[in-house]
């Protein structure tokens, strides 16, 4: 099991944010607050904040840029991993991968069963690695975020959790 070791010291992420949505903004943007807020409870720092479109041009744009930008170490989305013709989050980033990180989305459909049950297959919830930058892709409910950050990545993105965590990978993420 996995624990947190309080001798080590806690390095503090970059995390950008990127809602897509075809009807939220600023000031209604929940999964985008509750994820902010976690990000900045659990120590990190929020790098950069936007809401684009279910428009595949404009949400690849968005990960281009920020997979590009040596301030931001962490992508996380929220919204457009569903099955509704406007969902269209996997199909703007799958292709962007440079590694797929295939044990993310098992691990979100098994946390999020406990939680929904079997609406879980609802999701496509996915993750990889673009430019060296992991990149999270998360259902567009405040639940779904709550469960993703608080089960997984909040873990995964500590560089205090033991034996191994995602940050402990990242010097090394753009070797050939």
């Amino acid at each position: 099991m996995s624990h947190i070791d309080e001798n080590a010291k806690m390095e503090s992420l970059n995390i950008a944010v990127l809602s897509v949505s075809d009807t939220r903004n600023s000031s209604d943007d929940r999964s985008g607050d509750v994820l902010e807020e976690r990000i900045k409870t659990a120590g990190h720092n929020l790098a950069k904040r936007d809401i684009v479109r279910d428009e595949i041009p404009e949400i690849r744009k968005k990960i281009v840029d920020w997979a590009a930008d040596p301030d931001v170490e962490i992508i996380i989305t929220t919204g457009g991993t569903g099955f509704t013709g406007r969902d269209v989050t996997p199909e703007a980033i799958e292709p962007l991968f440079d590694k797929r990180m295939d044990g993310f989305s098992a691990m979100f459909h098994k946390v999020s069963y406990e939680t929904i049950g079997m609406v879980t297959i609802q999701s496509r919830a996915t993750a990889g690695l673009i430019n060296g930058t992991f990149v999270f892709c998360l259902p567009g409910s405040t639940g779904a975020c709550k469960d993703a950050w608080d089960n997984i990545l909040k873990g995964e993105l500590d560089s205090r959790q033991r034996p191994h965590n995602l940050v402990m990978l990242m010097p090394r993420l753009t070797e050939r």
